[in-house]
């Protein structure tokens, strides 16, 4: 018998030794001040009083010169008393060997008001990534020139929302990307809603007993052109929701994507497109919807791993503290299950209020481990009589056969072992080095770089480049990519949406382990065509062309 919520409450804080495996593969460090990565992120004031101040704190991983490795992008915040007017958004140029230079007064994105997530792609089919950010507000579309710059794309974007996350993705079929966009609660900073009670304590109000406002999805007309069709599609058919996470991929195999969306406090939404054309969300019907014991969770981070080697992804989903963790494994056609408590992840997050996640190969051993950064939205003087703290620790789980186990330290300055408040995340290697590093965003507190030190194993990074003529999708975003490490697979998708409202560059990353032997790649296009590449070789970033390798 699955127990009750009651029983999982009582049950946090709980730490389950047996299990936990020793940190010493996973050595990270924060090289945040000499990469001149230098930033200290706005959302309202600490200790916040209100919804609109806790829900930010995203970060993006964008190559916004055309020269192949990630610049950094963060979106920032604003306080109450003047939402339009923070401190403004960050650009940072990647120059190599780990520094980046601030080119925020020059990149042409001059963004002020209270912004939160990202969505990155070639949205018009010249090669370059653009940049999508979600605000209080008017949302905004950056056309990268391709040169570290971007120009302003205004049309279609009149958003009166408050927006959250956003992803692009073929929703229609045609062979370019449109867009969704993840809505939240209406707010007024003006008049915001009364305080509410958390176990006795008095804290702030919402998302609960607000309204929910409705998402919004726009096609890609093309030319920079776009138009809104959230009714047309079906999407509209749906009670608003609190939407915090969104992400676009095909879950069957079926060469269609589907949308999944993450909602606070209420069911999950997973839309498929049917034979008219229309999407009708079937999260319910799916098994992805509700947490085990048919409830909706507080979903904040999202990520998409294959974590029983059937090349279908599964979905991991962060939530709120005393709410564990989900793992929802693919079952095929369409459908999941919650295997949250028999694969090991869901006491162990029952302490901490998780946010951006991801999975990934941070040792290069073949396997990907699961990564969460966690942070309370109420103050410590809430929590601490709780028994709960406001800054958390990350947590990270590698595989110990059929189940996750989780990484602890006992040394009190490993980086497991930092207590932040953070939220978003983004994930890829800065340095150059094969292996994946963190940048990590904290709520009112400084942006993190976190380098993977990791030494040993071979990798490979791939990236797509659809070279047709006439090509819009020029990245692949939405592709699937599966390598043959001799005899068994690793299997990768190159969609947005994941972690937690901020975006990295869509490129895959395979962990090789000690062998440095060529490998084959199947990709199956957006589209649904297969192509392989064979004798990929070891640690190298590969430019995977749709008519042959470069």
């Amino acid at each position: 018998m699955s127990p009750t919520r009651r029983q999982w409450g009582a049950l946090a804080g709980l730490f389950l030794a047996a299990g936990c495996s020793d940190s010493g593969r996973f050595p990270m460090s924060d090289r945040t001040e000499e990469a001149g990565l230098v930033m200290h992120l706005t959302s309202g004031h600490s200790p916040s009083s209100q919804l609109l101040e806790v829900k930010g704190g995203a970060v993006t991983l964008i190559d916004g010169d055309g020269d192949g490795d990630l610049d950094v992008f963060v979106p920032n915040g604003a306080t109450l008393d003047d939402p339009d007017g923070g401190p403004g958004a960050r650009y940072f140029e990647n120059l190599g060997d780990l520094r980046f230079a601030d080119r925020s007064a020059t990149c042409g994105i001059n963004l002020k008001r209270w912004s939160f997530g990202c969505a990155v792609a070639d949205v018009d089919g010249d090669g370059f990534e653009d940049l999508f950010v979600s605000c209080w507000g008017e949302n905004a579309l950056y056309r990268s020139r391709g040169d570290g710059t971007f120009e302003t794309l205004g049309d279609g974007f009149g958003s009166r929302y408050w927006s959250t996350a956003a992803c692009w993705g073929d929703l229609d079929g045609d062979g370019d990307l449109d867009l969704y966009v993840a809505n939240y609660v209406r707010f007024d900073p003006a008049a915001p809603p009364a305080p509410a009670k958390f176990r006795g304590a008095e804290v702030f109000g919402g998302p609960v007993g607000l309204p929910a406002e409705p998402d919004e999805v726009y096609e890609n007309l093309g030319q920079g052109r776009f138009r809104e069709v959230s009714g047309e599609w079906g999407f509209a058919d749906v009670t608003p929701s609190y939407g915090l996470g969104v992400t676009i991929l095909d879950v069957d195999g079926d060469g269609t994507s589907e949308v999944l969306v993450g909602n606070d406090s209420q069911a999950n939404f997973l839309f498929r497109r049917n034979e008219q054309g229309r999407f009708v969300d079937e999260g319910q019907v799916a098994g992805i919807a509700l947490d085990e014991n048919g409830w909706g969770q507080a979903t904040m981070g999202v990520a998409v791993g294959d974590v029983n080697g059937d090349r279908l992804p599964d979905v991991f989903t962060t939530n709120f503290m005393a709410d564990p963790n989900t793992l929802h494994v693919n079952l095929g056609g369409g459908r999941f299950e919650d295997r949250s408590r028999r694969m090991g992840l869901a006491m162990e997050s029952m302490a901490s209020l998780g946010w951006a996640c991801a999975f990934l190969d941070l040792d290069l051993n073949g396997v990907e481990e699961l990564l969460v950064f966690n942070g309370h939205v109420y103050s410590e003087a809430v929590t601490a009589p709780m028994g709960w703290h406001h800054r958390q620790s990350p947590l990270l789980f590698e595989r110990q056969g059929e189940r996750f186990a989780r990484v602890a330290s006992a040394a009190p300055d490993h980086w497991l072992n930092g207590a932040h408040c953070d939220r978003g995340a983004a994930f890829g290697d800065l340095d150059g080095d094969g292996d994946l590093d963190a940048l990590v965003a904290e709520s009112n507190g400084p942006l993190r770089l976190l380098r993977n030190d990791a030494t040993g194993g071979h990798w490979i990074i791939v990236r797509l480049h659809d070279n047709r003529p006439g090509a819009q999708n020029t990245g692949g975003l939405g592709a699937r990519l599966v390598l043959d490490t001799g005899g068994v697979s690793q299997t990768r998708w190159l969609v947005g949406g994941l972690s937690y409202q901020g975006a990295s560059s869509p490129r895959a990353h395979f962990g090789l382990g000690e062998n440095a032997s060529p490998r084959d790649l199947e990709v199956l296009w957006p589209d649904g065509e297969r192509q392989l590449f064979e004798n990929l070789a070891s640690d190298q970033v590969h430019t995977l062309q749709r008519e042959g390798v470069r």
